[in-house]
């Protein structure tokens, strides 16, 4: 397979788009005063409707208010983990190898170019996430008589984008407070989206969802090996080694570490292609990796189908603690457990009210719940980030215009917002320094 395929499309794709765009421009359907217009590299459609739709929504300004006022508080927040987290990268940074550095797609929270997230679960969740962000943005906006004077669509900016363009003039000339619940409220529309479409996921798994079996699930079968002899096979679970149970990973491996090459165990385990419970005898041959030690010859995943449930469910109610069931809930997909579908969607059945659905149509109808809880809760982050022109960017101006005015009182309006302007343009280099340090340091040690 040609290694440079990916940037022959892409390259084909960005002199397709130019040559649109230039066709647009030489009819005459391109520019300010037309239906499109360019906003940067981006064919970008600007419209007055939809405006007095958010001015419907954002009549209960006392409601929006206290939301928004709960945003500014979730967006300090998140600012502080957030940037707590990559000073801990950076400082982790220096002990990584060269050899395992993060690589830069993995920076980048882009369906299709970040290995982890799938392009079309992505990019419905990224699409979805943004529209509703720049909605709530101008619904705060009038809620707060803050003026919109358009609203549009981004096109070929991967994949769309939206924008919610609010009076500049009003802004400026609104106070801190009514400017930051402006800034924070994407940030909390992205959160409490998260929060929806989890609970959404937790309470559809939790009712019709349930392992085949209490063990581990295997993941491949390595061909000519005791276990492919044995016909066991790719979204079967162990039960159990001997006689050990084998509810868990650890206790799937203790058990094959206690073996040795040409030793007889018997197996049990959960067949997903007869639908029953098997019991059968293996000759394990002699490990490939540990001299003296037996080898079955399958590879299990690492989570059991019942972890992989509760995570889905509750990750909180974890036996690992509530820190580790949340960080487990995030990895799913570096795990490869999520999307759930083929080998992984094999280890359950449905009950319930859907237990006669199509478990290929639930999965992907919970795939979508995972993947749109996933993504808002990193634009909720990304955007809270003291960077311009995120939002986090302009809500720490207006943090340090505070909290200079609080130190300084005899400062003027100007001078107060020169330094928050000043202070958000350092703020914005440390978090730029900070985003590449990870990727850059440990190639240099």
């Amino acid at each position: 397979m040609d290694p440079y395929l990916g940037y022959e499309i892409a390259l084909v794709l960005i002199v397709a788009y130019g040559a649109v765009v230039y066709a647009l421009h030489r009819a005459g359907k391109l520019g300010p005063d037309r239906a499109l217009s360019l906003f940067g590299p981006a064919l970008m459609t600007k419209t007055q409707r939809g405006r007095s739709l958010l001015d419907r929504w954002g009549r209960f300004r006392r409601f929006w208010s206290v939301v928004s006022d709960l945003g500014i508080v979730l967006a300090a927040a998140a600012m502080a983990v957030i940037v707590a987290l990559l000073v801990l990268g950076a400082i982790a940074s220096f002990r990584i190898p060269a050899s395992q550095a993060p690589q830069v797609q993995e920076a980048i929270g882009l369906p299709g170019i970040n290995p982890i997230i799938p392009l079309g679960y992505g990019i419905l969740a990224l699409v979805i996430g943004i529209v509703l962000h720049e909605l709530m943005h101008g619904v705060i906006a009038r809620s707060q008589k803050i003026g919109v004077k358009s609203l549009g669509i981004l096109w070929f900016v991967v994949p769309i984008g939206a924008f919610v363009e609010q009076d500049d003039a009003e802004m400026l000339a609104a106070s801190r407070r009514r400017r930051d619940r402006v800034a924070a409220a994407g940030v909390l529309a992205n959160f409490a989206l998260a929060v929806l479409f989890f609970f959404l996921l937790s309470g559809l798994v939790a009712t019709s969802v349930q392992p085949n079996a209490n063990g581990v699930g295997i993941a491949f079968v390595e061909p000519n090996t005791p276990a492919a002899n044995a016909s066991l096979a790719p979204g079967d679970i162990i039960t159990a080694i001997g006689t050990t149970n084998t509810t868990t990973v650890a206790l799937f491996e203790s058990a094959l570490a206690n073996t040795t090459p040409g030793q007889t165990i018997t197996v049990g385990y959960y067949s997903t292609g007869l639908g029953r419970w098997v019991s059968t005898t293996v000759v394990l041959a002699p490990s490939p990796n540990v001299k003296g030690r037996g080898f079955l010859g399958v590879l299990v995943n690492t989570f059991t189908p019942a972890e992989l449930k509760q995570t889905l469910v509750w990750p909180a109610g974890s036996d690992a603690g509530p820190v580790s069931g949340t960080l487990d809930w995030l990895v799913l997909p570096l795990a490869t457990l999520e999307p759930v579908g083929g080998t992984t969607m094999s280890y359950f059945h449905l009950t319930g009210g859907l237990a006669g659905a199509s478990p290929s149509a639930f999965w992907v109808g919970a795939n979508i719940l995972y993947w749109l809880a996933w993504m808002n809760l990193l634009l909720g982050l990304s955007n809270a980030l003291p960077l311009f022109p995120l939002d986090g960017g302009l809500l720490f101006r207006d943090f340090a215009s505070s909290t200079a005015a609080r130190l300084h009182r005899g400062w003027s309006a100007a001078r107060l917002d020169k330094f928050g302007g000043q202070a958000a343009t350092v703020s914005s280099v440390l978090v730029l320094v900070l985003l590449v340090w990870q990727f850059v340091v440990p190639r240099l040690l």
